[in-house]
């Protein structure tokens, strides 16, 4: 027999975690907020090596009655938000944060405001994510990119979505691996079961977070995922998601012209290599440019660029190919229409969504 209703305002919080030094400012900014708390904090520890430093040192001693620390099992961020949230009880909403963002002194406040406006289609409101940059000179590649998540929309940084459409539509695809496409892959089939998402008005700070000076090779990882959404939700899946669609193709047409070179160059036809080889050339040299020019210009920026000038691209298309054979039999997503199994969970014109 089960109990009562939880309140329709009522929510937990999920934080995947690998244990970083954000997690600990991540929880005491939730304690430190106005507003109504959440019935219960999951943090699931990911580590791949979990029998080190215990978590709940990290959860402050306001919270440690309604904190559930759960084993994710090393298998990617989309698997231990599922974990998480099937984890947290059965409340109405969840809401996704990453362990290395700070909610502001206002944001129970204004996710109870959030949640309350939400109407029966609402299937998830999103947070305005701030990040910070240096004030006295211009950011460097680094913190551009990170910077870049302030544009994401359907971002999990900070993202609220009803337990019950959770529910209904599977949770993450545990496919995707990576911090990366498994939020617009979620929001893209909630918008296609008939839910809507929209705009919150609580505020969320990520700060930048140190990265060495080959994080934009190691990112390149990233073009797998694009393959994925390519194969589930079509070739223009980004104009839906409203994601940037980045350098791929130029970083596939730079790699092309410098393999073409070398392939040229052994065949014995050195003018065609010549001709490979400038295009390759004019294409690492543009596109180290364009990251140069933005940034402070320092000894150290400009050494890092330049070197990893020529690497990112045939990282890109390495990691690509990569994702056309991991994915190469993955079915095309199918909008689940009225008739569906799943379609008594979607609200009809007119219904009040049950808590």
């Amino acid at each position: 027999m089960s109990g009562p209703a939880a309140p329709s305002g009522e929510y937990a919080v999920v934080v995947p975690t690998l244990g970083g030094p954000g997690l600990e400012a991540c929880l005491r900014a939730l304690t430190g907020c106005e507003g109504p708390g959440p019935s219960r904090v999951v943090v699931v520890d990911d580590r791949p090596d979990p029998a080190g430093r215990p978590l709940t040192a990290a959860v402050p001693p306001s919270l440690r009655s309604r904190t559930l620390v759960v084993p994710g099992g090393a298998r990617g961020p989309a698997a231990a938000r599922n974990t998480g949230w099937r984890a947290a009880g059965d409340v109405p909403w969840i809401v996704f944060l990453d362990d290395d963002v700070v909610p502001g002194p206002t944001w129970a406040d204004d996710l109870a405001l959030d949640l309350a406006g939400a109407n029966v289609a609402t299937a998830g409101i999103t947070a305005r994510i701030e990040v910070p940059l240096p004030p006295d000179r211009r950011p460097t590649d680094g913190e551009r990119t990170a910077a870049g998540l302030a544009g994401v929309r359907w971002t999990t940084a900070d993202l609220a979505y009803r337990r019950r459409v959770l529910e209904a539509v599977g949770g993450f695809d545990e496919r995707f691996r990576r911090a990366f496409r498994g939020d617009a892959d979620l929001a893209l089939r909630v918008l296609d079961a008939g839910w809507t998402l929209s705009e919150g008005r609580r505020t969320t700070t990520r700060p930048v977070r140190p990265a060495g000076r080959w994080a934009a090779v190691r990112l390149q990882a990233d073009a797998a995922d694009d393959v994925l959404m390519t194969r589930l939700h079509g070739r223009g899946w980004w104009h839906r998601a409203e994601v940037p669609r980045g350098r791929l193709p130029v970083h596939l047409a730079v790699t092309s012209a410098g393999l073409a070179a070398v392939g040229c160059a052994l065949s014995g036809r050195p003018r065609a290599a010549a001709a490979c080889a400038a295009g390759w050339l004019a294409g690492t040299a543009g596109l180290t440019l364009a990251r140069v020019l933005p940034g402070p210009r320092t000894r150290d920026e400009v050494v890092t660029l330049v070197l990893t000038g020529a690497l990112v691209p045939p990282a890109a298309a390495w990691h690509w190919l990569r994702g056309r054979l991991v994915h190469r039999a993955a079915p095309p997503h199918a909008p689940r229409r009225a008739g569906d199994p799943a379609s008594a969970h979607r609200p009809a014109a007119g219904e009040r969504l049950r808590s």
